[in-house]
């Protein structure tokens, strides 16, 4: 198992649209954790583009994240939303789509990847096996001991473990309105409630920035931490300069509370709260990717005149405490902050009997 053979805990989070470039990925494997490329929004052809540049940068062990495509939405389901913002707003046009699932998978099989993770949902035990087939592990991201279930039924080897406190969007399988009314489990609490249910190694992430944050987790019982808010600010992220400005005035104390919404994309998602979000959270549908698209052009606008009120700035919530340090420095950073951590810990706060 690939997490036997990292010299540090550290997996990288895939962060797709933007973020996520072969470069912050290479950097993280060749300091020792283990980088994952996001293939998310991405065609077959860009995402074989990024593999290829990837294997150029490192020789190192990584992985690739896919999303698990969902249904479709009835399009009288958000309608009236598309309606709303139109009044202020120019829209682009909802559609739905798969994300290349199909040619992304054949992609896989034909030029393989020691890991290949789900984000929105399981893969099926057949395409599993597929990937197995090629000498790939399987993750999937699970929020809850149910999803857990099922990703172990398909065959995945490793569970990712996704708290709360993360940064973008919820992995749930299905995104349902009237979940919302429940606290969706914290990272703690899920990694001790998977820990009793399911016999498969656990990776950890959410709200995790700190070496302490990993050390944490793994005695809880993780077995690598996975970090994605802690390197947008790293030169080798592909963060905009409008969240990268964001990030930056929080880590000199002018932080902005983040929250979850379904404003940008009609998945619920957290991201640094602004006006956007304000306005249109209480109204914005179950409907993604329909309104990851129609909200498309008003972000880039946004995005190109410098206004943080109308892009979605995705962040964690322990967000104003991750630096501005490269990629590989910063991973060996946080292993030896995490091992000083768990060292004190033991030698300072439990008494011998």
């Amino acid at each position: 198992m690939i997490l036997n053979e990292l010299s540090v805990p550290i997996v990288l989070a895939p962060m797709a649209g933007g973020p996520s470039t072969p470069e912050l990925t290479a950097a993280v494997s060749a300091a020792g954790g283990l980088g994952l490329l996001a293939a998310g929004y991405l065609t077959a052809t860009d995402t074989a583009a990024r593999l290829a540049a990837t294997r150029e940068l490192t020789t190192a062990p990584f992985g690739v994240n896919l999303f698990t495509p969902g249904p479709a939405t009835a399009p009288e389901d958000f309608a009236d939303y598309l309606a709303e913002l139109g009044h202020t707003h120019e829209l682009g046009t909802p559609k739905y789509d798969t994300d290349d699932w199909d040619a992304k998978l054949e992609l896989l099989v034909k030029a393989p990847v020691p890991v290949v993770t789900f984000t929105f949902g399981c893969p099926s035990a057949a395409e599993v096996a597929r990937l197995h087939e090629v000498g790939s592990e399987v993750w999937v991201t699970v929020t809850s001991a149910a999803e857990g279930r099922i990703a172990v039924a398909a065959g995945a080897d490793v569970l990712i473990a996704q708290g709360a406190e993360a940064g973008g969007h919820r992995a749930t399988f299905i995104d349902r309105v009237d979940d919302d009314a429940t606290d969706p489990l914290t990272l703690l609490a899920l990694l001790q409630i998977l820990r009793a249910t399911v016999d498969r190694p656990i990776v950890a992430t959410g709200g995790i920035t700190t070496g302490a944050g990993i050390a944490a987790a793994l005695a809880a019982g993780a077995t690598a931490a996975q970090l994605g808010t802690v390197f947008l600010r790293s030169p080798e992220a592909g963060t905009n300069p409008v969240h990268r400005a964001a990030l930056h005035h929080a880590a000199l104390g002018a932080e902005t509370p983040t929250m979850l919404t379904r404003a940008f994309t009609g998945r619920r998602a957290r991201g640094l709260r602004n006006r956007f979000i304000d306005e249109h959270s209480a109204t914005a549908p179950v409907a993604y990717p329909e309104i990851h698209y129609a909200t498309a052009p008003l972000r880039a606008a946004a995005r190109t005149a410098g206004n943080p009120d109308n892009v979605n700035m995705w962040a964690g919530q322990t967000y104003p405490l991750a630096p501005e340090l490269p990629a590989g420095e910063l991973v060996r950073t946080l292993a030896a902050d995490a091992k000083t951590a768990l060292t004190t810990a033991l030698s300072g706060r439990i008494q011998s009997c």
